[in-house]
């Protein structure tokens, strides 16, 4: 696909990072705009490969080498049909997906993987300048309604699928904007929330309805939804979040993650925050490695605080693949997202044995362990840290089990997830799952798979009903 010989020719460029003084004083997306022509000679890298590993590595099987291909050859129009063909939302997965894609590629067994994401973003904004996305309301209604609760990527995704295909959806989300994660997680500097208010229009257009402020479980009971929707797709998230049972966990100034990262978006949008949890002029440590921790991460240095340090338990991944993680696999080594580059303090093997402080935490006590899975503590490695605010960023360990999943009385695997069979059906009848809440904590790009799953297991439930 692409040129023949473009591998050859032509090596790997992305777009670059606006300079840290600049993006730590704003927002807004911190990659700078990158040509067409660029992108275009980076669809011309993608190989004639035989095997497109990178349809398997990315979990929508999006058929990526058709669509660099034609974006190769200038032909915009066709490669977001494409695009769209197997993905609801690349205008959210060309910003924030990691790019398992990428890792899969073929031609990055030995040389620098295709610019999958830039391409897969670059389409769909081209596709929106052109005026080409537009309503698809479906031609007839099947007379059937079908209740989405939870309006994040998993469930906007089966949402739109769903009324496509002729279904009455009705979205409800218990937050006072449409979005999830994606709106009240994921920090203005990574996806700016105009591009998610774009979508929503759209599919308000095509006759999605969208409740707002509407905690089903609590304002609607479960059997209520039950009696007036002929199916219900759960796709609330997995929204446990893990703490850390250490002494002086109950001090002021140690917050979840989740409790820190949606008061900024909302003071993005315009709104007033009351006692914000702020990181400004604070000694911040962030516990926790992985993305949330990042977000964490930036979002202090843009509250101006005055220090950062982020700890991970594990121990400190080399800079290439592994030789445990060969090639078509995710690989485990170092990454350098936008937020360490603007400064902090990065470490590992690190676990925190206590806080201490006068009702309000203001030092932090840790040890240097080994490796997993015993992360046993290294004698003498001990030490303390001030700390006036602790984000705890250490990821999720599923959904919230009271309220809705409790009333509707659905099965729970081993991991404490919702349970369903291979049609997304849970344990109960016309209740499905989808996303986080079904699989745990993951990636957009799963949530987006599972609710398109999900979507074409309700679609047929109802059809043969």
């Amino acid at each position: 696909m692409g040129k023949t010989t473009g591998f050859l020719e032509h090596t790997r460029e992305a777009p670059t990072r606006r300079p840290v003084i600049e993006r730590v004083n704003d927002w807004f997306e911190v990659y700078q705009e990158f040509p067409e022509d660029k992108v275009r000679t980076q669809g011309a890298r993608c190989m004639d490969c035989g095997v497109p590993f990178c349809h398997t590595g990315c979990p929508l099987n999006n058929v990526i080498p058709d669509w660099n291909d034609l974006v190769y050859r200038d032909r915009w129009r066709e490669a977001v049909r494409v695009l769209h063909a197997t993905n609801n939302f690349p205008e959210f997965t060309g910003r924030i997906c990691p790019a398992p894609c990428e890792a899969a590629c073929v031609l990055g067994i030995n040389e620098p993987p295709v610019t999958i994401k830039v391409i897969e973003k670059t389409i769909i904004e081209h596709a929106f300048r052109e005026g080409w996305i537009r309503p698809e309301p479906p031609l007839v209604r099947s007379g059937k309604r079908v209740a989405v609760v939870g309006s994040g990527p998993a469930g906007l995704a089966a949402a739109q699928q769903l009324n496509r295909a002729g279904h009455s959806v009705t979205v409800f989300e218990k937050a006072d904007r449409i979005g999830g994660l994606l709106r009240y997680g994921i920090p203005d500097f990574k996806m700016e929330k105009w591009l998610l208010d774009r979508r929503i229009k759209q599919m308000t257009a095509e006759g999605i309805e969208f409740r707002t402020n509407v905690h089903v479980g609590h304002a609607i009971p479960g059997e209520e939804l039950r009696e007036d929707f002929n199916a219900i797709l759960l796709a609330g998230g997995a929204e446990q979040p893990r703490d850390l049972p250490v002494p002086g966990r109950k001090l002021k100034g140690i917050h979840f993650a989740m409790e820190f990262l949606p008061q900024q978006n909302r003071r993005g949008a315009g709104d007033h925050v009351a006692n914000q949890i702020l990181a400004t002029g604070k000694h911040v440590v962030i516990i926790g490695g992985g993305d949330t921790g990042a977000d964490c991460l930036g979002t202090s240095h843009r509250q101006k605080a005055a220090s950062v340090h982020q700890f991970e338990i594990m121990p400190m991944p080399p800079s290439d693949r592994t030789a445990s993680t060969p090639w078509p696999l995710w690989p485990l080594q170092l990454r350098v997202e936008s937020s360490h580059e603007e400064g902090g303090i990065r470490d590992w093997a690190i676990a925190t044995t206590s806080f201490s402080g006068d009702g309000q935490v203001n030092k932090l006590h840790a040890v240097r362990v080994g490796p997993a899975p015993k992360f046993e503590p290294i004698p003498g490695s001990e030490f303390s840290l001030d700390a006036d605010l602790v984000l705890l960023a250490m990821g999720f360990t599923g959904p919230v089990k009271t309220g809705l999943i409790e009333q509707l009385g659905v099965n729970l695997d081993a991991r404490g997830n919702v349970s369903t069979d291979a049609n997304y059906m849970s344990s109960a009848p016309g209740v499905f799952a989808a996303g986080d809440l079904r699989r745990g904590q993951s990636l957009v790009v799963w949530a987006i798979a599972e609710g398109r799953k999900a979507a074409e297991g309700i679609d047929s439930y109802l059809k043969n009903r």
